[in-house]
């Protein structure tokens, strides 16, 4: 990797665009031990389907789809409006998506009943729901630290209400703001750690080093498994491979990796075979909103 890096461009349709391809490779496993994908697969390094949701080639699930809503809606409101992220996701929910989260979807339920765009705390919501769908925020904010937390906590609380939750989206949300923001990629990475020491120093549950081999949907177990696959490999692909032949919850600790690999190593850095894959009207729709997103948070 060169000093300077990729562009803000590049970066964040790195991230965008490896969201969506990590949950593409990663739901083909999900739920499967890591055992059991060496069984399977030997190693899943491609983009095949399959899966308990008996997905196509490049199909995407609900971390990319809440994802797009969340980005629409922002460039349908031209700025922050947490009413119309929610009825976006509500009008997402009530088309019948193959996957949904239990804590999304009792979330927007309750949202569509009374209007509310705050769970109460729930010592069950910390599921990785909020985590998986804060980049458009993240894309939009990432230039003001107060806006971003801001974003990144009221999209949280429209469904989880967690302080594991809340600490794991904006721990992760800083991460990427920060590669975002550019700079020499030794620095970034020395800043990341630093990120990642400060998040496992508020909350001990989220250390990660040795890497406890837990990949559930519970947001501690997502935020190590993405850590540990993020530090101990050296390029996207590698990144990729390793999170989600951890099995578990693989669509949405492949998202949340593939975002983060993006960031840093930039859309350059993709296989074009993954590209290749990844099912065309989510590329296009991503790639519409990345430079959008962009300029919409440079607006203000």
């Amino acid at each position: 990797m060169s000093a300077t890096g990729p562009t803000l461009q590049e970066r964040a349709l790195g991230a965008y665009l490896g969201l969506a391809i990590g949950d593409a490779l990663g739901a083909t496993v999900e739920f499967l031990t890591a055992t059991e994908i060496r069984q399977q697969y030997g190693e899943l390094r491609d983009i095949v389907g399959g899966g308990w949701l008996k997905l196509k080639p490049g199909q995407v699930t609900d971390d990319t789809q809440m994802s797009l809503a969340m980005g629409a809606a922002l460039l349908e409101s031209g700025g922050w409006d947490l009413r119309n992220i929610a009825c976006h996701w509500l009008a997402w929910l009530k088309s019948k998506p193959i996957d949904v989260g239990n804590t999304c979807r009792r979330g927007l339920v309750r949202f569509g009943r009374d209007g509310s765009l705050e769970a109460p705390f729930s010592d069950g919501d910390a599921g990785n729901g909020a985590l998986m769908r804060n980049l458009p925020a993240i894309l939009f904010a990432f230039r003001d630290a107060e806006l971003l937390e801001r974003c990144s906590i009221e999209q949280a609380h429209v469904t989880h209400h967690h302080p594991f939750s809340d600490a794991a989206t904006l721990g992760v949300a800083r991460m990427a703001a920060l590669l975002l923001r550019g700079g020499h990629w030794r620095d970034n990475l020395r800043a990341l750690r630093g990120l990642a020491k400060e998040l496992v120093e508020t909350h001990r549950q989220f250390r990660f080093e040795p890497y406890p081999k837990r990949a559930t949907a519970y947001v501690v177990d997502t935020a190590q498994t993405i850590l540990h696959g993020f530090f101990s490999t050296d390029s996207f692909e590698s990144c990729l491979v390793t999170t989600v032949n951890q099995g578990g919850d693989a669509d949405t600790t492949g998202a949340i990796a593939g975002m983060l690999a993006g960031a840093y190593y930039g859309v350059g850095a993709i296989p074009a075979r993954w590209l290749k894959k990844l099912d065309a009207g989510v590329r296009r729709e991503i790639e519409r909103q990345v430079p959008a997103l962009l300029a919409l948070g440079e607006r203000g």
